[in-house]
């Protein structure tokens, strides 16, 4: 028998405390934002609006808006649940390696990083073979390079295997 979102009894964030940990957390950038763009200036200058005029005013939406979520999310006694553990455990098997993968990038260049992402997804997550990991990582990440770095010219972040290749 399946229980209702609804239940009291079922283990984890309830959708009240998750929407109001987002307003504060959208309050913040948009904080962050309203004070960058006083650094650079939000005043009207001779050749027309400074930089940080309209980040300024987005910043300050942003703030007001999450506020206004904030406080009706405090106000409302919501007791639905969110996501159970179980899931959210599901979620950070994906979210926890792509975080490693996007810091990796700039220290290895993203064809390892790639790599490695789609080696390891492949092998932990779908349980397929080594050689067909391999095959399909390393493959993937020879078309990646010889699409955008020989068809369209462009040059993407590169590491100190690439720069050992000549690449």
């Amino acid at each position: 028998m399946s229980q209702s979102p609804d239940d009291p009894n079922l283990a984890g964030p309830r959708q009240r405390h998750v929407e109001m940990g987002v307003a504060v957390f959208m309050m913040v950038l948009g904080a962050i934002t309203i004070f960058g763009s006083l650094k650079v200036g939000i005043r009207w200058g001779a050749e027309g609006p400074k930089s940080g005029f309209f980040p300024f005013w987005i910043g300050l939406i942003i703030v007001g808006t999450s506020g206004f979520n904030l406080v009706r999310a405090y106000a409302t006694p919501n007791r639905k649940l969110f996501a159970e553990w179980g899931q959210i455990a599901q979620v950070l098997k994906i979210v926890w390696p792509m975080t490693i993968y996007v810091a990796a990038v700039p220290w290895l260049g993203i064809y390892v990083s790639s790599a490695v992402l789609i080696i390891g997804f492949m092998r932990w997550l779908g349980r397929y073979g080594w050689p067909l990991c391999l095959g399909i990582g390393l493959g993937l990440q020879v078309v990646i390079y010889v699409t955008f770095e020989k068809w369209f010219l462009l040059s993407l972040p590169k590491g100190p295997l690439e720069d050992l290749l000549g690449l």
